[in-house]
């Protein structure tokens, strides 16, 4: 027992006299390898693959190694893409706005006058409920109340209020946004609670003794203090939003279409090479909305 004790000491010395040799950048470089292995094999390794599978050539037999623009010339060169991309971008801005205004009206509803920590944590438990289910099931579960025999329709119709069924209320633009931001408004309301449970009341008593009115003290106090969770927010539901496909498949009935329907459409045709262009403009894209976002509010500075 004493050779074990008093060998223990020597290795720990031993070990703690070679990190100390090291030097510091090559000590936070080694503590950081596990998680550049890690995010190098399932993020990296993943885009580069599809990037060189993007300039592939193909056919309907197979897939042939060559370094071709054409995937990219095609996908850019078609007036069927830009409108697909604006269309996918119509989406995205107004659930964007949707999710925004209702995801922060429901944070401060539960940060401000909820009273009890408690409580606060039981009503959030129960806006996180549907997400027990999958995303398919809840976006399911909007045609038997949209449809034309659904049951708006004929409650509208024996409440005498519309003769026959409204027929935009499904498979149309409508039923995509409103699938869309039933889907995605706990993305903004959990990234904007958790910021405003970290304002500091004290500042906003300061604002209401000198003066302010509740809106003022909204205005000036609560959101700016609040943008740091909307911008995480934004950046959830912008990239959810822009490869969704399910659900503009199923909401429009085939009727609209996406940037993520169309890479879905091209791989079930083995178009691979294609699919992979689109799926790198697509992240250029989604890239640069992300940049813009934090060009408007930085996360960090703010945090």
């Amino acid at each position: 027992m004493a050779t074990i004790a008093s060998t223990e000491p020597n290795e720990t010395s031993g070990w703690t006299r070679s990190c100390s040799r090291l030097p510091l950048a090559a000590i936070s470089y080694l503590q950081a390898t596990p998680l550049l292995l890690i995010l190098g094999f399932f993020f990296i390794l993943p885009i580069l693959t599809i990037l060189v599978v993007s300039f592939w050539d193909y056919d309907f037999a197979g897939l042939y190694p060559d370094f071709l623009t054409m995937n990219y010339s095609d996908t850019l060169g078609s007036w069927v893409t830009w409108k697909t991309y604006l269309n996918t971008l119509k989406f995205t801005a107004i659930t964007w706005a949707l999710t925004l205004v209702i995801g922060f009206w429901v944070a401060y509803f539960l940060a401000f006058h909820i009273r009890t920590t408690t409580m606060q944590m039981v009503l959030f438990l129960v806006c996180t409920v549907p997400f027990l289910t999958s995303n398919i099931i809840r976006m399911i579960s909007w045609i038997p109340v949209l449809g034309r025999n659904g049951l708006v329709n004929s409650t509208l119709i024996e409440l005498g209020i519309i003769p026959q069924p409204i027929e935009w209320l499904l498979y149309s633009d409508f039923a995509v946004v409103l699938a869309m931001v039933h889907l995605n408004t706990l993305f903004m309301v959990t990234p904007i609670f958790n910021t405003l449970m970290r304002i500091d009341r004290s500042l906003i008593e300061a604002a209401r003794d000198c003066g302010a009115t509740g809106w003022q003290v909204l205005w000036n106090v609560v959101l700016p203090l609040a943008k740091p969770g909307m911008a995480i927010g934004s950046i959830f539901v912008v990239t959810l939003v822009m490869a969704d496909f399910s659900t503009v498949q199923v909401m429009s009935g085939g009727q609209s279409a996406s940037v993520a329907l169309m890479m879905k459409n091209q791989m079930s045709l083995l178009q691979y090479p294609a699919a992979a262009a689109n799926a790198v403009v697509l992240l250029i894209v989604v890239l640069l909305m992300v940049a813009a976002i934090l060009r408007v509010i930085d996360i960090r500075k703010e945090l």
